[in-house]
């Protein structure tokens, strides 16, 4: 499977809070190819050094790379381009998530994600494939 978690999946994760077991059967699956925009690796570190300080929000970002997630660094013309215009129409999605969108589009990907307030508009519309895990 070709996916792209956004920051809410992946901090469910990490905090065992409901639908991490979800979460958990994806990373762990043979057939998951997992990546994670650095914009959404990045709100979950923000999370957790909030919580938790330095030492827990590096541990959280290593714990998912060990789990083979790869982070995608896209932030060409077009991949930003769309962007813009994922937050132009949808403009209750946050920028953050509108590269969530725009990396599963250039990759193809469903969106794994915990964030119907974000990304319902986006699926009930066929922006994107996504799986909420709640």
């Amino acid at each position: 499977m070709n996916l792209v978690m956004d920051a809410g999946a992946l901090i469910a994760f990490l905090k065992d809070e409901p639908g991490a077991d979800t979460v958990q059967d994806i990373l762990l699956g043979e057939n998951s190819l997992c990546r994670v925009h650095a914009l959404n690796m990045c709100e979950v570190y923000y999370d957790f050094l909030r919580e938790y300080g330095e030492s827990g929000a590096q541990s959280a970002v290593d714990g998912l790379l060990s789990l083979g997630i790869e982070v995608r660094e896209d932030m060409d013309a077009e991949i930003w381009k769309h962007a813009g215009s994922y937050k132009a129409d949808l403009r209750r999605v946050s920028l953050a998530d509108c590269f969530c969108l725009a990396l599963a589009g250039r990759l193809g990907a469903e969106i794994v994600t915990a964030d119907h307030h974000e990304f319902d508009a986006p699926a009930a519309g066929g922006v994107c494939r996504v799986r909420f895990i709640r």
